[in-house]
């Protein structure tokens, strides 16, 4: 006969054996398990994390995909229908989640825009590669736009008021003259020259390429030599010294410091000024953006005003008032001073001599 006492005992090892079958079952099915991202999405990225298992749209890189907060909550965050279907045994395909149920207040902001119901969120964004604005760079923003609007028909357009539209557009992201943002900050890129024409089309140099240039250290290393995780304008100057054999340098983008989805066509942005400005705070805070093994860029702040004034060693960004030469500015003073000389004295010789001038008048009448 089963004493009371092993009766309990009996009973609850039961329970927790058969709630252990249940999490199991569950964890198995749903994709979650107790830990970080890693577990819950371990189980989907079982397959769609591997190319061979998967066909081409289904493959998931799980490099890029582990560092975004879509990993952190969990495939089954969006894909609750999938697990409600029984998927994979189902097969059933899986239907995403309107992207304002989350982002709702992007959702609204985008539907009062020029692009409102004319592309999805996911024409511009793949949701497992979703970065921040700090993670992106403004070659990759346009690569976005360009999925859309074609670059000839970019280019004829703004041609017709922008002079050197090309060079203007391949310098800046599309968002700093279509998005309104209180302040503006300049992002520099390392791009490498090398076997391009000068006025090419750049990109930022990749992760492996300056990764073999660090010498497998941190790329950072090559700019910010005393570790300290801030560029200094000393820094920034020994980086242009050191790596111009190499084809390296800088190349700034100007880019909202807060990035929106009210895209829009902005009459101020036809103003020269609005860009080529040299002095105002927003235009002196600026980052250096270093690729990352996932895809995305990390941003470590560049001494305060160093750009405006390191300029004339950071190729490919030009604020007037501050890409100048000393020298030559003096000898356009001089110039200047000395074509006003003749025209200057004469009127004054004449206004000296007037009374003598009058005085022979009078003796001919």
């Amino acid at each position: 006969m089963i004493t009371a006492t092993r009766q309990k005992v009996l009973f609850f090892a039961l329970t927790l054996f058969l709630g252990g079958v249940a999490m199991s079952a569950s964890a198995s099915f749903q994709g979650f398990s107790m830990g970080g991202p890693e577990g819950k999405n371990g189980n989907c990225l079982g397959c769609h994390g591997v190319s061979g298992k998967v066909g081409g749209k289904f493959y998931i890189d799980p490099a890029k995909y582990r560092h975004t907060d879509h990993a952190r909550i969990g495939c089954p965050s969006c894909h609750d229908d999938a697990v409600a279907a029984g998927h994979p045994a189902v097969r059933k395909a899986s239907v995403k989640s309107d992207c304002v149920v989350c982002h709702d207040d992007v959702g609204a902001e985008y539907a009062r825009s020029d692009h409102g119901g004319k592309a999805p969120c996911s024409g511009c964004h793949n949701p497992h590669q979703a970065k921040s604005p700090s993670e992106i760079s403004g070659h990759d923003i346009n690569r976005m736009c360009g999925g859309c609007h074609d670059h000839y028909g970019i280019m004829a357009s703004h041609a017709k008021w922008l002079p050197q539209a090309e060079l203007h557009i391949e310098m800046l992201p599309c968002i700093t003259c279509h998005t309104g943002s209180k302040n503006y900050v300049i992002n520099l890129y390392i791009i490498n020259r090398q076997g391009i024409p000068r006025m090419g089309k750049f990109e930022p140099a990749g992760y492996d390429e300056l990764k073999r240039v660090a010498g497998g250290k941190d790329i950072l290393s090559l700019i910010d030599t005393n570790g300290d995780n801030y560029i200094s304008l000393e820094e920034l100057r020994n980086f242009n010294r050191t790596q111009a054999g190499r084809g390296l340098h800088l190349q700034g983008m100007m880019t909202p410091e807060k990035v929106t989805h009210s895209f829009q066509i902005l009459d101020n942005r036809r103003d020269c000024t609005f860009c080529h400005a040299s002095g105002p705070g927003a235009m002196q805070t600026s980052y250096i953006a270093i690729p990352q093994e996932d895809g995305t860029f990390r941003k470590v702040a560049v001494e305060k005003g160093s750009v405006l004034v390191a300029l004339s060693s950071t190729p490919d960004f030009y604020m007037t008032g501050k890409t100048r030469n000393a020298a030559f500015n003096k000898i356009g003073l001089a110039i200047i001073l000395g074509g006003m000389v003749m025209p200057v004295g004469h009127g004054f010789f004449r206004y000296l001599s007037r009374n003598i001038r009058n005085r022979k008048e009078n003796r001919h009448e």
